[in-house]
C-alpha cells in the first residue's frame, strides 16, 4: 500500500467534513489542507470546523488521521531579519497554527523555511533557529514541523538539505523537525528526481529515513536547476511519469505520505486520475483530464 493524496479545500459549510469527502471522491487514502487561506492570518473557530464528523466519515473508510497533513500558510516567514515584527508575526502565527493542526487530529504540520529577503542565507537561517526555538521551546502540541525543501527562488532558505540539517540541528527540541521533499522544489533547485537514490541517500544521511515526513509529488515545468518552482501535472513536465511513479513506490518510503500539488486543468481538480494513475502505473495520457 501507499499513501497518497493531494491538497483538498477546507471551506464553508463543511470545512474539515468536505476536505475528508473530497480526498475521498478521488480515491485517495491521504490529503493535505490549509487551516485557512494560505495567504492570509483569517481562520475560524477550531469548534466550527466539523472535526469530529470528519473523524467519523474517516473511521467508516479506515482513512488513518496521521495522513492528514497541514500546510502552514505562506504569509509566515521567519527568516525576515529585515522587518523583525513580521518575523515575530510569523512566530505567532506558527504557534496558533500548530494548536489548530493538534485540533484537527494531525501530527505533521509542513513549513517553508523562509526567505532571507536579501540579508544573507546564513542570517535568515540564524533568525529561523531563534523563532523555532521561541515557538518550540513554549509549545507541547504533540505535532512536528517538517521543512519543506526550496527550489532557491529569490531569497529562500532550505534550498540544500545541508541548510535545512543546520537549522534542525541549531533546534533545541530537534525531535519535533521532520522533513517534507517536494520533487518539484528538489529538480528546481538542482537534484535529479531520475537519479532518486542518490538524492534520497543524502538526506537520510544527515537526517535519517525516520525524520522524512511527507512527499510533495510534482512535476515541473522548469529544467534541472532552473530555481523558478513551478509545478507541472504529473507526467507533462520535466520530470516525467515514470521518475515519479518510483517515488511514490520507493520501498523505502512505503510509510511516508505523498501528496500531490499539480495544477488544475481547465478549471478542475486532476487528482482523482492522477492519483490513480501513480497508484496502478496507468499511463497518464489516458487519464482524461
Amino acid at each position: 500500500m501507499i499513501y497518497l493524496g493531494s491538497h483538498v479545500s477546507m471551506k464553508a459549510p463543511d470545512f474539515m467534513l468536505g476536505s475528508i469527502k473530497e480526498a475521498l471522491s478521488y480515491g485517495a487514502n491521504a490529503c493535505m489542507i490549509y487551516t485557512g487561506p494560505p495567504s492570509n492570518s483569517r481562520r475560524r473557530p477550531v469548534d466550527q470546523l466539523k472535526i469530529d464528523e470528519a473523524h467519523q466519515l474517516m473511521a467508516e473508510h479506515d482513512f488513518d488521521p496521521h495522513r492528514i497533513i497541514v500546510h502552514a500558510p505562506y504569509i509566515i516567514n521567519l527568516a525576515n531579519s529585515v522587518d523583525p515584527e513580521k518575523s515575530q508575526f510569523g512566530a505567532d502565527f506558527l504557534k496558533e497554527e500548530l494548536g489548530r493542526t493538534a485540533a484537527i487530529g494531525a501530527d505533521t504540520l509542513v513549513l517553508h523555511p523562509g526567505s532571507h529577503v536579501k540579508a544573507g542565507t546564513e542570517i535568515g537561517i540564524q533568525w529561523i533557529i531563534q523563532r523555532l526555538n521561541q515557538v518550540l521551546d513554549a509549545d507541547d502540541h504533540p505535532v512536528n514541523i517538517a521543512l519543506e525543501t526550496m527550489a532557491g527562488k529569490g531569497s529562500e532558505c532550505g534550498t540544500t538539505p545541508e541548510q535545512l540539517a543546520e537549522i534542525k540541528a541549531g533546534v533545541h527540541k530537534q525531535e519535533r523537525i521532520r522533513i517534507c521533499m517536494d520533487t518539484c522544489h528538489l529538480n528546481d533547485a538542482g537534484y535529479d528526481i531520475e537519479d532518486f537514490d542518490s538524492v534520497l541517500d543524502r538526506f537520510t544521511a544527515l537526517f535519517g529515513l525516520e525524520n522524512i515526513a511527507v512527499i510533495h509529488v510534482n512535476d515541473s515545468k522548469n529544467p534541472l536547476g532552473a530555481h523558478k518552482d513551478r509545478h507541472a501535472n504529473i507526467g507533462q513536465g520535466t520530470i516525467g511519469f515514470e521518475a515519479l511513479y518510483r517515488v511514490c513506490h520507493h520501498p523505502q518510503l512505503a510509510d511516508v505520505t505523498k501528496i500531490l500539488e499539480t495544477p488544475y486543468v481547465d478549471g478542475e481538480p486532476p487528482y482523482e486520475h492522477e492519483i490513480e494513475a501513480l497508484r496502478d502505473h496507468l499511463p497518464i495520457e489516458k487519464a482524461d483530464h
